[in-house]
């Protein structure tokens, strides 16, 4: 597994990156025996992940230091050959896309992040002003996603990205910070509820591995 850079502080509003090595196998799904690693690439800053406003359906564009995030990413996968590049469809994982390299991924509705209902715009701290023991994994959104919606969902992508796999078993996409801890939690066989204990910085990459032994491995986590 190649090792992340050091965490390094960030601007305000995203805490500490850190890079978790690999973790537990899951369960055979009938797709045991295929080669598959999906990179996952959350988008770069906005407004509202700068602040911790829940940015579910609201469709904003990067802010400036956001776009030379995702350009940063460039040379990161300028040498990797991916057989598909899948994206969300929101503008900022679209543009993330794009800067870095990108520029026509393929989009699907199933990389969309969590839907919020009620709670869009609104913090986790106001969330708790009203309801303090609130969990997103665990109560999910009043009018919008319910946990087991969340999981279904990420799932879904997994297969999809399983038919993208087609020559070197590489797959990419741009998603968005809850969504792609679902898409991990899901692809190590574990509740959904454990995605809580990850922690996913923006403009980040991390890599879920399936080798020929059929063992599925969160091999790199949140790095930089």
């Amino acid at each position: 597994m190649r090792q992340a850079r050091p965490a390094r502080t960030s601007r305000r509003g995203h805490r500490e990156r850190r890079s978790v090595a690999a973790l537990g196998p899951a369960g055979d799904d009938g797709q045991a025996g295929l080669s598959l690693e999906i990179y996952l690439a959350r988008h770069g800053e906005t407004e509202w992940s700068l602040s911790g406003r829940h940015t579910g359906s609201t469709d904003l564009p990067l802010t400036p230091h956001g776009e030379q995030q995702a350009a940063s990413l460039k040379d990161r996968f300028k040498k990797i050959h991916f057989d598909t590049v899948y994206s969300s469809p929101l503008q900022r994982a679209r543009r993330t896309a794009e800067l870095a390299g990108f520029p026509k991924p393929e989009l699907t509705a199933l990389l969309a992040e969590i839907d919020y209902g009620e709670y869009e715009g609104k913090t986790t701290k106001e969330i708790h002003l009203v309801r303090p023991a609130w969990e997103l994994y665990r109560d999910g959104c009043p009018g919008g996603e319910t946990p087991e919606q969340m999981h279904a969902r990420a799932e879904d992508f997994i297969a999809l990205a399983f038919l993208g796999a087609q020559a070197n078993g590489r797959v990419l996409a741009f998603s968005h910070g809850h969504f792609l801890r679902a898409v991990a939690i899901a692809w190590m066989g574990l509740g959904i509820k454990v995605a809580g204990a990850l922690h996913l910085d923006v403009a980040t990459v991390s890599i879920l591995r399936q080798g020929d032994d059929k063992c599925r491995v969160l091999a790199m986590w949140n790095a930089p």
